[in-house]
């Protein structure tokens, strides 16, 4: 499919717009046979490539719909949700955009639900999309990347620094092995972005020197407990607000932003330190993330980048960010890209309203390559990028300076192993219902 062919950004297929209508591995186990990869290179040019999700999500579900529409001979053919609910849900979603195709293929006894799902969905497949909660990403990912997949996963790709670790050496081995993975950090394939990325390479505002990246907004969903709920369960279907599987939303959403710093100053940061807490969404259903993060990130070159992210109603909103450099700056925003020199000179401008949709894109470029015999290799930069926005958590958290390369060492693993549903919830919450919050100077985040 061409990209010029695929819906705009407020089209009805938009992920947007759907969502909201509808132990370090060895390389020695995971290297695939050269025969094996040729074999793969010769015949992807023209197989139906089967397609398995994992997490069916609004996330997951909305990006299954885009890989289905990025390529004309892809089948969905398995699914895998820790809940069953969530799992048919989401394939009802699914078949209802899609209409009468024979793209979506989903025996019942290819729909898997519990704690192993996924392994077995990814055996069904050639590419999988990981979009999970994002505690679970680093041993899915390891696991499709050991058995040969190319994947499309969301972001974040972890939520501690063991994670990262396992992501980074799964990216390693996929490159050799010449596996795709892309990573949901849209913006990448995003027509303003790129046009601002093409500027700066060409020195149109000189050497980044600083800069100021936000995701403020009056916050998302919360999923009120059930009776009959397990902890563990409960903590689950309310992910977003528990840290083993979300991060906290400095990663889960902001790290967009952090990600983009990181893209346009071409480097990653080497220290952290800020403030956050929570003043306003402080309910027993709020888990025990803040609600706001403020953290000054500091770059090899020396540039300096101050980092907002806040979810508190009927406050200033704000997803954008705004650099400076030794000849002008550069601002990006929705669709938007402007760089101007220091005298108020418009040295560059894009207004992007009929630009495809970047969130199909990233899925046409990845079948694009698989088809063409080439490797997109994102998983590093999206580890890395997860390892910023952690570090800013690691600082809002304590209060400390965070420096990237000791919080590297962390062995401190939010993420349960061998998990089921007799497990204990990893935190538990105290008699009056409420959970630990972190407090600055007192938490050790590694």
């Amino acid at each position: 499919m061409d990209i010029k062919s695929i819906e705009k950004k407020d089209g009805t297929n938009s992920r947007r717009n759907f969502v909201k209508n509808s132990a370090l591995i060895t390389g020695a186990t995971m290297v695939l046979p050269n025969m094996q990869l040729s074999a793969m290179a010769n015949v992807f040019n023209d197989k139906k490539l089967k397609i398995a999700l994992v997490g069916c999500g609004g996330r997951g579900t909305g990006a299954a719909v885009q890989a289905l529409n990025a390529d004309d001979n892809v089948q969905l053919v398995a699914m895998a949700d820790a809940f069953e609910d969530r799992l048919q849900s989401s394939l009802g979603h699914i078949v209802k955009e899609m209409g009468e195709t024979k793209k979506v293929r989903v025996k019942k006894k290819h729909r898997f639900v519990g704690f192993d799902a996924a392994e077995k969905a990814i055996d069904l497949a050639d590419v999988v999309i990981l979009a999970t909660p994002p505690g679970f990403r680093p041993q899915h990912f390891e696991y499709a990347i050991s058995n040969g997949k190319h994947v499309f996963m969301e972001k974040p790709v972890a939520t501690d620094v063991p994670g990262v670790r396992k992501v980074l050496a799964a990216a390693k081995i996929a490159k050799e092995n010449k596996l795709n993975v892309v990573v949901g950090l849209q913006r990448h394939y995003q027509d303003n972005y790129l046009m601002a990325i093409d500027q700066l390479k060409q020195d149109k505002i000189g050497k980044i020197v600083s800069g100021q990246v936000y995701w403020n907004s009056a916050g998302v969903w919360v999923r009120e407990r059930q009776p009959g709920q397990s902890e563990l369960e409960y903590q689950m279907r309310n992910w977003y607000y528990f840290n083993w599987l979300c991060g906290d939303h400095i990663l889960e959403q902001h790290i967009h932003n952090i990600d983009v710093a990181n893209w346009f100053i071409g480097e990653y940061p080497i220290s952290a330190q800020g403030m956050g807490g929570r003043q306003v969404r402080t309910g027993k259903d709020h888990g025990e993330i803040f609600d706001h993060h403020f953290v000054e990130y500091t770059y090899p070159s020396g540039a300096v980048v101050a980092s907002q992210c806040r979810h508190q109603p009927d406050t200033m909103r704000r997803v954008s960010e705004f650099f400076q450099g030794t000849k002008g700056t550069v601002s990006t925003a929705g669709d938007n890209v402007e760089m101007k020199a220091w005298n108020g000179e418009i040295l560059f401008e894009h207004r992007g309203k009929d630009d495809p949709n970047p969130y199909q894109v990233e899925h046409i470029k990845l079948f694009e390559s698989i088809r063409n015999g080439e490797v997109i290799a994102d998983a590093e930069n999206g580890a890395k990028s997860t390892m910023s926005a952690i570090i800013g958590r690691m600082a809002t958290y304590s209060g400390k300076v965070i420096k990237w390369d000791d919080a590297m060492q962390s062995e401190l693993s939010l993420v349960p192993q061998n998990l089921n549903w007799s497990s204990p919830a990893p935190v538990q919450p105290n008699a009056e219902g409420m959970y630990t919050i972190p407090s600055p100077g007192k938490t050790i985040v590694m």
